[in-house]
């Protein structure tokens, strides 16, 4: 059953996470979980996976890495910048152009700042930018040519990284409207860091709930999936240095390898089934979305939200896409 049809968690996040402890397509796999799950992949017998990166030499080092533990798989890095529309679309039309097969795709942006910035292609906030704005156009370009592109009779898989931090927000800005706007402004926007990141991860569940109603799992399996607190991600090192020392010593009892990680993607895309359709993958089993979203106000949130989004889209007919994708 899709999350939105569970009932919500009575149970804090830290009670969940102290008791927890084909050819395929990583994107924005060049460092930390990303590479690790690439590596671990290739590891059972991957031909073919392709990641992506901002910065292309960046990339080229991680693919000379895996190339030498794999020597014969086929690994390459393709460019993309979630901070541009632009080369999302190129992107994409890249996929569709040289790609005859396409099983797996995983979209591991997760961006957390101190300091505020505006894309000026965009006019949106950074964190929000690429971690939900970003991350769900790409996710419904790449629904079709998963449907399409997949073996006949085994659906395409679809998993965006997401994180448990969600099931503590409470959306702050659900009585702003509208509601992307407001993370445009300082004055409106919430406190940078782990709330932004949070938030935007959030907003990303939102998403998913009313893409519930178009995606058949016989077509793509889409979930999300929270790779749990890791030690040496990336992530952390976006901190500041005074967060970092006092998260530290937490991080040494609780936290997660970065194969640990990365092996909750690999649950996500090749263990987990239909059954994950829709769902919120975390410690390996099957949740619920946050709290929220099951709220009066949470439901009128994601719909005030998904309406936007869809505006914010127009320019490529986001709407005409997930409507041609309605189930029957």
């Amino acid at each position: 059953m899709p999350s939105k049809d569970m009932p919500p968690l009575t149970s804090g996040i830290w009670s969940i996470s102290i008791k927890s402890q084909k050819s395929r397509h990583s994107y924005r796999g060049n460092t930390g979980i990303g590479f690790e799950s690439a590596r671990q992949f290739l590891s059972y017998k991957v031909s073919h996976l392709i990641i992506t990166s901002r910065a292309e030499e960046k990339g080229k080092i991680a693919v000379s890495k895996l190339q030498a533990e794999y020597p014969k798989a086929t690994v390459e890095v393709w460019r993309l910048d979630m901070c541009s529309y632009d080369s999302i679309r190129k992107f994409v039309d890249q996929v569709e152009a040289q790609l005859p097969r396409l099983d797996i795709a995983i979209l591991n942006a997760g961006l957390v700042k101190q300091k505020f910035e505006l894309i000026p292609g965009t006019g949106h906030e950074e964190v929000v930018q690429v971690n939900y704005l970003s991350t769900m156009l790409l996710s419904v370009l790449l629904i079709p040519l998963l449907k399409r592109k997949s073996p006949p009779g085994t659906p395409g898989r679809l998993s965006i990284v997401s994180s448990g931090t969600t099931l503590m927000n409470q959306f702050p800005n659900s009585q702003q409207s509208p509601l992307l706007k407001s993370f445009d402004d300082p004055k409106t926007s919430p406190p940078l860091g782990l709330i932004t990141y949070s938030i935007s991860k959030l907003m990303g569940h939102m998403f998913v709930y009313k893409l519930t109603d178009y995606v058949s799992a016989d077509d793509v399996i889409v979930n999300l999936v929270d790779p749990g607190m890791t030690r040496g991600s990336e992530f952390s090192r976006e901190l500041p240095k005074i967060a970092r020392g006092l998260i530290s010593p937490l991080l040494r009892v609780v936290a997660r390898s970065i194969s640990d990680g990365a092996c909750a993607y690999l649950d996500a895309t090749v263990v987990k089934g239909k059954e994950s359709h829709m769902c919120f993958v975390m410690d390996w089993e099957l949740r619920p979305f946050p709290a929220f979203l099951y709220t009066e106000q949470g439901k009128d949130t994601i719909e005030r939200l998904w309406q936007e989004t869809l505006d914010e889209f127009s320019f490529v007919n986001l709407r005409g896409i997930i409507e041609s994708m309605k189930m029957a």
